[in-house]
């Protein structure tokens, strides 16, 4: 999860961010004002996660731009966990707030036997040459 955490960081001052992880998923919320889902794609391949976000923004006939911050898109390019199933990651927005849920492979449980050695057992190891 390191790599995403880094590209999360590496980002653009301008792009908000939280990264959340549970037992099941990690969950990646980002700002986007003004952003719907028509204006909005967001696609899982190669092991990425691809976030493109455009907006209008309307100028009154009256006004020009003297300084322009406020940006019309966001890209964002992020590498997926080893741990991720890209491709069953759930995309919501709402009210400038894209939330996108990764879940997470499950790990198969590993059980090791422990055998309990006696101490007739230990006796008839003495004996033998090291």
């Amino acid at each position: 999860m390191s790599a995403l955490r880094d590209a999360l960081r590496d980002l653009s001052e301008d792009v908000f961010f939280d990264l959340l992880e549970s037992e099941d998923a990690y969950l990646v919320v980002l700002d986007v004002p003004g952003i719907t889902a028509d204006s909005l794609e967001v696609s899982v391949e190669n092991r990425r996660l691809t976030v493109d976000a455009h907006r209008e923004k309307d100028l009154p006939g009256e006004f020009r731009y003297l300084e322009e911050n406020r940006s019309l898109f966001v890209d964002v390019d992020l590498p997926l966990p080893r741990d991720a199933r890209g491709g069953e990651t759930d995309v919501a927005v709402e009210r400038g707030v894209l939330e996108v849920t990764i879940p997470k492979c499950e790990s198969p449980e590993t059980t090791i036997d422990v055998v309990e050695h006696s101490d007739e057992d230990s006796d008839d190891h003495r004996d033998e040459p090291r």
